[in-house]
């Protein structure tokens, strides 16, 4: 049988966050990227919970069920980190670390929760931070994801869109598998996904990815850290030489996950037993 899904909401300053449990045992947090929220992990949290782990998810703020106090801005990194320590905050028992897991912008959040409360967390897995600026050279992808957030405001979200999806010099990114259709079990989150899509291009595309996360502080706890990258990702920069980069200049170790950047969307049973691999110590 499937563990019991519960629910509660959380006051953060500025927004309202939704988050969810299930399973019992040590508890690992699951930080969704871009435009997706707990839903994203639908596809594998039951198989988590299931090898031992209270799995424990939520909506970054602005984004599906957990609004903004006042009209949506420019994202900062540290407030989420700070939203996903309030997270924990709510879940963890006193005394306990959690286990935390974040891809892509929600690796991003990983990181600088790490760096800012290493003594809450056993052990972190930032799967694709695309932290461009640290890159050897930058500027294409910086301006790439200008020209995404410049399109989405003069002719909408389907040229945005077409255009996030190529490389900066218009190439359609090689190796990553793509589905026309989403699983089953992301249907319900579609509606929000497209509602929430706007507010990732408008307000976090461009602060995230243009950040510089804390070197000083992942280097003192690179022990507890794991940079992932897809294994069908190769030749897409900006969400692959971040990560090992990160991992060259602070110690942490470097883990091929299945698929590519969406590897716990596409391929759900084996993301999660990389995870639970990565995991251990």
């Amino acid at each position: 049988m499937n563990p019991a899904v519960h629910t509660g909401t959380l006051s953060v300053p500025g927004a309202t966050l939704r988050y969810e449990s299930r399973g019992s045992g040590p508890v690992l947090l699951l930080i969704p990227g871009g435009a997706g929220d707990a839903g994203l992990y639908e596809g594998m949290a039951d198989l988590l919970a299931a090898a031992g782990y209270t799995v424990v998810s939520y909506d970054q703020r602005g984004l599906s069920r957990s609004p903004l106090d006042g009209p949506p801005a420019d994202q900062r990194v540290e407030e989420w980190a700070e939203d996903a320590r309030a997270v924990l905050d709510a879940v963890l028992p006193d005394g306990e670390a959690a286990y935390v897991y974040g891809g892509s912008s929600g690796g991003i959040v990983a990181l600088a929760l790490l760096a800012a409360h290493p003594g809450r967390l056993h052990r972190v897995v930032a799967h694709e931070p695309p932290l461009v600026e640290l890159l050897a050279e930058p500027g294409p992808y910086r301006a790439h994801f200008a020209e995404v957030r410049e399109l989405h405001r003069t002719r909408g979200l389907g040229p945005a869109m077409a255009r996030f999806a190529e490389t900066p010099d218009g190439r359609k990114p090689a190796g990553e598998r793509r589905s026309a259709e989403l699983p089953a079990v992301l249907r319900p989150m579609a509606p929000r996904m497209a509602a929430n899509m706007p507010v990732f291009l408008e307000h976090v595309l461009c602060p995230f990815s243009s950040s510089g996360p804390d070197l000083d502080g992942l280097s003192a706890a690179a022990g507890k850290l794991v940079l992932g990258v897809g294994r069908e990702s190769d030749g897409q920069e900006a969400l692959v030489g971040p990560a090992r980069r990160i991992a060259a200049l602070t110690g942490a170790s470097v883990v091929e996950f299945p698929g590519g950047h969406l590897g716990c969307v596409e391929r759900p049973e084996e993301f999660a037993g990389v995870l639970l691999t990565a995991m251990r110590p």
